[in-house]
Order: structure tokens, then C-alpha cells, then sequence
């Protein structure tokens, strides 16, 4: 089961440092992640949200093949690559893969000032004892997550830059 974490950030270059540091993780397989947004609110209140995948671009991308493939069968090469990446275009736009827009919309729009970002991140699987000590100190407060209480407390610790370590829990002999 994913977890889902919201973490509100004062800027939106706050946000994506994180984000790229949790990337960073996953190509070290300590965390698996479904998707990492991050929604901004502007001036005008309108909430934007800064995906990692574009899934218009790659449906227009995937269409264009199969349209091309197609095209050349039916000996119109130009006609197919146009309706194919005009159809992988509206299938990709139609897609929300990860964590739902709406929600993030939602939530971003009644919890956050103009110029602060929500990094959105839906957990898959994590290996906490080794992920919580790269994030230590990046700042942010929780928003919301799916964590139990333990949890979470500990991933806002480890934001705050106030991590218990195992030593300090221990009783002195």
C-alpha cells in the first residue's frame, strides 16, 4: 500500500530541491515512489501543478508511432502521424496517473500562500532509516500524509532537523 506525504514549502526552487534529492533515492533503491508533484499557488490564487511526467506530451509521442505505423500501412505516412498524435494527445490528457489533480488542486488551493509550494509524494515503498537522515533539516511542514502517528511524527523530526538517533533513545548504563 502507498503512502501519501504533503509537505508545504516557502518557494517553489525549495520544493524541487527536494523532490530532486527523493529522486536522487530511488535511483539508490532506498524509496520507491508513484509520482512527486508539486502545486503552486499564484498571485491570482489559481493552483498549477508541476508534474514529472507530462502524460499529453507522452501520449502524443506514443500516438505519433502508432499513427506513422499506421499511416505507412495505408500509404499516408504524414495524415496518420497527425491523427495519431492528435488522438495519443486528448488519451494522454484524459489520463491522471499517481496522485489525483483534483485532490492536489483542492488542498493546495485552501492550505497554501501565493509563493509557497506542496511537494506531493506517494510512497510506495520505503527503507525510512535510511531515507529520513537525507532529508534531515530541509524544512517544510506537513500538510497531510497517510503515515500513522509514529511515522509521521519521525518525518517531522527529520524535516526539522531534530532527529532522534538510536544512541540518544538508549538508557546510559
Amino acid at each position: 500500500m502507498a503512502d501519501l506525504i504533503a509537505v508545504v514549502f516557502p518557494s517553489e526552487e525549495k520544493a524541487e530541491e527536494v523532490r530532486q534529492k527523493i529522486l536522487g533515492m530511488t535511483k539508490d533503491y532506498i524509496i520507491d515512489i508513484g509520482d512527486a508533484v508539486i502545486a503552486t499557488k499564484t498571485e491570482s490564487g489559481k493552483v498549477k501543478l508541476n508534474q514529472l511526467m507530462n502524460t499529453t506530451a507522452a501520449g502524443a509521442a506514443g500516438g505519433s508511432f502508432w499513427g506513422l505505423l499506421i499511416g505507412v500501412l495505408f500509404l499516408n505516412p504524414l495524415l496518420g502521424v497527425a491523427a495519431g498524435a492528435g488522438a495519443g494527445a486528448l488519451a494522454g490528457a484524459l489520463t491522471d496517473v499517481g496522485i489525483n489533480d483534483k485532490f492536489m488542486k483542492g488542498l493546495a488551493a485552501d492550505d497554501i500562500q501565493p509563493g509557497e509550494a506542496v511537494l506531493f509524494v506517494l510512497v510506495k515503498k520505503v527503507t525510512g532509516d535510511k531515507v529520513l537522515p537525507q532529508l534531515e533539516g530541509v524544512g517544510g511542514r506537513i500538510l497531510q500524509t497517510s503515515l500513522d502517528h509514529t511515522r509521521e511524527e519521525r518525518l517531522r523530526e527529520a524535516l526539522e532537523g531534530h532527529m532522534k538517533t538510536e544512541a540518544a533513545e538508549a538508557p546510559a548504563s
